[in-house]
């Protein structure tokens, strides 16, 4: 089956038809479809590289909610001087699905 990897939100992700996940908040609504320039598109030995992106590839995906994640906790300390600060906070996430890659 082909894959591509795309990026968004700073991270690259290898996705394949079908495939769900989870990426940062793209502020758009549920149900939007939405194109991305796939950097790697191919299956087995024949794969294209694009340099940034693949020319004439794109893959489609839908918007299926948005979401905030799990809290998150950071927490920072410096031993023998008293020091500790606990924060936690959440990521706010968008679930998108793979429709197509051509």
């Amino acid at each position: 089956m082909a894959y591509a990897v795309i990026k968004t939100g700073g991270k690259q992700y290898r996705v394949q038809q079908g495939d769900k996940l989870d990426v940062e908040n793209l502020n758009l609504d549920e149900g939007t479809v939405l194109e991305f320039a796939p950097l790697i598109v191919g299956e087995g030995a024949d794969i294209q590289v694009g340099a940034p992106v693949v020319d004439g590839a794109s893959v489609q995906a839908t918007v299926l909610s948005n979401f905030r994640a799990k809290k998150e906790i950071a927490f920072k300390f410096k031993r023998r001087k008293g020091y500790h600060k606990t924060k936690g906070y959440r990521r706010s996430l968008t679930k998108i699905e793979i429709n197509s890659i051509a």
